[in-house]
């Protein structure tokens, strides 16, 4: 009867991780989704900031994209300085979901949207104690099955982004009241991962303080091409789940649908939110077939549908659903794999810094292709303008399909 380490693209016969795995992914998963509610917290009320400050298209815009410039910051800075692999996980999702809560309930004082953008990524550099170690604590629970494990938590992540669009689909809520409750939630996800969450019977050993680390560890061969492989994830994910509402309002609108916005809004939380479900699925391909070749499977299909929905906007309604609905699945259905490559082939006394640099990298290349969608949309149509995102899981196809062949993968 063989049991085995699963790595990049290995099998197991047989595999069962310590008792009480389960209930350690519920507490940590429950943290993170709650933790990173603040996230999500001015998207949801856009419509209603911008009757309160008068702000533009451009300024609306700003208020998400600072969340994500403030992740990046703060990712890098933690990597730099080794901050996940130096303070215990879930103490650091405390700090983090403290400092995010903070930041955000600071907007209900905020005087114009100047201050508001320089509040929301403060937030943002707040929110990179968060995630990441949240990864790195759920990974000492789980050897055998810690793909499905980290796709699980991804895949709560995702509901999460798809809120906003339900929320604005029903009609919105007073904007204080989101704000506060956002930010009691956020705190709320770091207390349960400090007080109620524990560590799991496979720790990781503890670094010591060496900037020199974060580039060593990434240049590790197998956490490269795993991390290229998810760059290539990220300059597709974010751009479709920041366009596909406007290409689906515009589309339903060029077909006579009434209320376009309300029903683009409900269908894009459907395409968003399925893809929790492929982040669970995605996680048990990774476990049963390797994290290599689950990756290209889901970057295959999701590419695909990058290349072909622009060509569908005069097709019936339901068929473009239904590639909305493949793609939302695909999309991010391979997301944590990556991470869980990282947790099993870098290096164990600085994964936390490798997953953190990973993910700041990655968060980088969403903004070119947020930004230039809709300029491909406005000069030549959406024909072609979801095209370019195929680039992506093309260039992380070729990256994965290196890390099967690549020594200790």
């Amino acid at each position: 009867m063989s049991t085995a380490v699963r790595t990049a693209d290995a099998t197991v016969d047989e595999a069962r991780d310590p008792p009480g795995c389960w209930a350690g992914l519920a507490v940590l998963a429950s943290a993170m989704l709650f933790g990173m509610t603040t996230w999500f917290s001015a998207t949801a009320v856009v419509p209603q900031l911008e009757a309160v400050w008068a702000i533009t298209p451009g300024q609306a815009a700003w208020l998400t994209i600072a969340v994500q410039l403030g992740f990046v910051v703060g990712a890098l800075g933690s990597a730099i300085l080794n901050i996940a692999d130096l303070v215990p996980p879930r103490r650091l999702m405390l700090y983090g979901a403290t400092g995010a809560a903070a930041t955000n309930a600071l907007l209900l004082t905020a005087p114009d949207v100047t201050v508001a953008i320089a509040l929301r990524g403060l937030t943002g550099l707040f929110l990179a104690g968060v995630y990441p170690p949240a990864m790195k604590a759920m990974a000492t629970w789980f050897r055998f099955k810690r793909g499905t494990a980290l796709g699980i938590m991804v895949g709560a992540l995702t509901l999460g982004s798809a809120t906003p669009h339900l929320v604005n689909g029903l009609g919105g809520l007073q904007w204080q009241l989101v704000i506060v409750v956002t930010s009691l939630l956020t705190v709320a996800g770091g207390v349960l991962a400090e007080v109620v969450g524990r560590d799991g019977p496979f720790p990781f050993p503890k670094g010591r303080f060496d900037p020199r680390m974060a580039w060593r560890v990434f240049t590790d061969r197998g956490v490269l091409f795993a991390s290229l492989g998810y760059f290539g994830h990220m300059w597709e994910l974010y751009a479709m789940w920041a366009w596909f509402s406007v290409f689906l309002g515009e589309t339903l609108s060029l077909q006579g649908v009434g209320e376009a916005g309300r029903w683009s809004a409900i269908g894009t939380f459907a395409v968003i939110g399925i893809g929790a479900l492929g982040c669970w699925l995605g996680g048990v391909l990774g476990d049963r077939l390797g994290r290599a070749r689950a990756t290209i499977i889901a970057m295959a299909i999701s590419g695909a549908c990058a290349l072909g929905i622009g060509l569908l906007q005069t097709a019936p309604i339901p068929v473009i659903l239904a590639v909305g609905l493949l793609w939302g699945f695909w999309v991010v259905a391979d997301s944590a794999q990556f991470s869980t490559a990282v947790t099993e082939l870098g290096r164990q006394d600085y994964v936390g810094t490798a997953l953190t640099l990973q993910l700041a990298i990655g968060f980088i290349l969403t903004i070119p292709t947020i930004w230039i969608i809709p300029l491909i949309a406005e000069s030549i149509g959406w024909r072609f303008a979801f095209a370019i995102l195929a680039l992506g899981p093309l260039a992380g196809i070729v990256s994965m399909r290196q890390l099967r062949y690549a020594r200790g993968a």
